[in-house]
């Protein structure tokens, strides 16, 4: 049974825990996006969605998104075990021993340490495949994307202006390449401000938007949820006349740095403030837009030391029933696609929502999927890619993808081309690069690795229906669109 857990030094605060027993080879999966895993290793695992400072490789942890979502396989069955607690808190796993100590078996354990709130436990049995199917009737269906979402999209920090943009699609226009979308990063909007555009880089968004989607290539932006504090910036009057923003204990909106200078924050566990958020959806789709993806949502405050995010202290709606930051910090993500989904239904109740997120808690699926975050350019980051897409699909999120050839860097040819390809067989098919790092074009790695890409490309077209059953499985039962092998038998050592 849980109990209330003081550390005996002093030391930390007093939590809830609970301490449990696996079988000798049970194997322990979940705990959201870990770039160790799929497999979960003996260590300690915080709950706390991160940003890791603008790259990641197998040895960081946590990400942006954590859950406290364990499934563990065994010979005997498997099980998934949810916690529904928000707070920060820590996962304790150690793995069992088969035959340790005169021919006994040690069982493996999983201890949760959670820092306040309740502490109710979810346990679903079965074989993986019934386990993820209840797990989404506990949590909801995941959101199923259109169909063009499923083809091949490119994104990239820095594309400069509506020209670059018009040179990249007819790019892979001019060369026979499929492309479903391009998307747009901060760099299209007016002084990073959310929902603006850079007239003088894009004097008609509507048009470019209208022109690349003759050609069938929708456009996909950027949405972060920090408003410039800026007395005459639209969105940032409205969210204070309507009292939108994350407050402190005295009542005065907190404030935090990101992109745009200082910022504030919509407090998306008020319905209130979803509905307003979800309305401004409205000026993306009249720029031609066909999509969104929520970035720095963790949320992000820029910091040069210590965690980059609210204060513990801030104060949050909570559906009503109010609480801190600590308590609000890992459903931000979730509740903000919560508002960006629902917004997108009311404005455009015909066609199905196209939504990805960067942070995201346990049912995150029910409004879209997610991608790697800023993985680094290295053959372990690509490790990585694969790791966190496996991970998240035994969370119950079967939406994502890392971004083709890493965040960060200039990849070699060989390690654009193997991550190419490795990207083409996963649900989020997308290449994306930071400003500062190198080309992600398939035809800028030489005509040996654009044959080889070009033809990893037209496959995936080619399974095109095939990725449109996993997406209604999905739907259906929950299952994952990629499976680990054990998926049909449980994993030995």
């Amino acid at each position: 049974p849980p109990r209330w857990w003081e550390p005996v030094d002093g030391g930390g605060p007093a939590r809830w825990a609970q301490r449990a027993e696996v079988a000798a080879d049970a194997r322990f999966f979940g705990l959201g996006g870990r770039a160790s895993g799929p497999r979960l290793r003996n260590g300690v695992y915080r709950l706390w969605n991160t940003d890791p400072r603008g790259r990641f490789g197998p040895g960081d942890d946590p990400l942006y998104i954590t859950m406290p979502v364990q499934l563990v396989v065994a010979d005997a069955g498997t099980h998934l075990a949810f916690y529904d607690n928000s707070w920060v808190g820590r996962v304790i796993l150690k793995e069992g021993e088969e035959g340790a100590g005169s021919g006994h078996d040690r069982p493996g354990t999983s201890e949760v340490r959670m820092d306040g709130g309740p502490l109710r436990c979810w346990v679903l049995l079965g074989t993986p495949a019934r386990v993820l199917h209840g797990w989404t009737a506990l949590t909801g269906l995941p959101a199923l994307p259109p169909s063009w979402a499923l083809g091949p999209q490119h994104a990239r920090w820095g594309f400069g202006g509506a020209d670059e943009v018009r040179r990249i699609a007819a790019g892979y226009r001019e060369r026979g390449l499929p492309l479903s979308a391009l998307h747009l990063d901060i760099d299209h909007y007016d002084g990073h401000r959310v929902f603006t555009v850079d007239r003088r880089r894009f004097p008609d968004l509507p048009g470019l938007a209208k022109e690349l989607r003759a050609e069938g290539v929708r456009l996909v932006s950027i949405v972060d949820p920090a408003v410039k504090a800026e007395p005459g910036n639209e969105t940032y009057d409205s969210g204070a006349a309507a009292g939108a923003f994350v407050r402190d204990a005295r009542g005065d909106d907190v404030r935090g740095e990101v992109w745009p200078g200082e910022c504030v924050y919509p407090d998306f566990t008020d319905p209130a403030v979803r509905e307003w958020w979800g309305s401004l959806y409205e000026e993306r789709l009249a720029q031609g837009f066909s999509g969104v993806w929520h970035d720095m949502n963790e949320p992000v405050s820029f910091a040069p030391f210590g965690d980059m995010t609210l204060p513990l202290s801030a104060r949050h709606a909570l559906d009503g029933r109010g609480g801190d930051h600590r308590e609000a910090h890992n459903v931000y993500g979730l509740t903000m696609g919560l508002a960006g989904y629902e917004g997108l239904r009311r404005l455009r109740p015909d066609e199905r929502p196209f939504l990805f997120s960067r942070s995201g808690w346990a049912g995150m699926q029910r409004y879209g999927g997610t991608w790697s975050g800023d993985v680094e350019t290295g053959w372990p980051g690509l490790r990585a890619s694969l790791s966190l897409v496996l991970g998240l699909g035994l969370c119950g999120v079967p939406y994502s993808g890392p971004d083709v050839g890493g965040f960060t860097g200039n990849p070699s040819p060989e390690l654009f081309l193997r991550w190419y390809q490795l990207g083409a067989y996963l649900p989020l098919f997308r290449t994306h690069a930071a400003i500062d790092a190198g080309r992600r074009e398939p035809w800028e790695f030489g005509d040996e690795v654009f044959g080889h890409a070009r033809t990893a490309l037209l496959e995936r077209e080619r399974l095109g229906p095939y990725f449109m059953t996993l997406a209604q499985l999905a739907r259906l039962t929950g299952a994952p669109y990629a499976r680990p092998v054990w998926w049909g038998a449980p994993p030995h050592r």
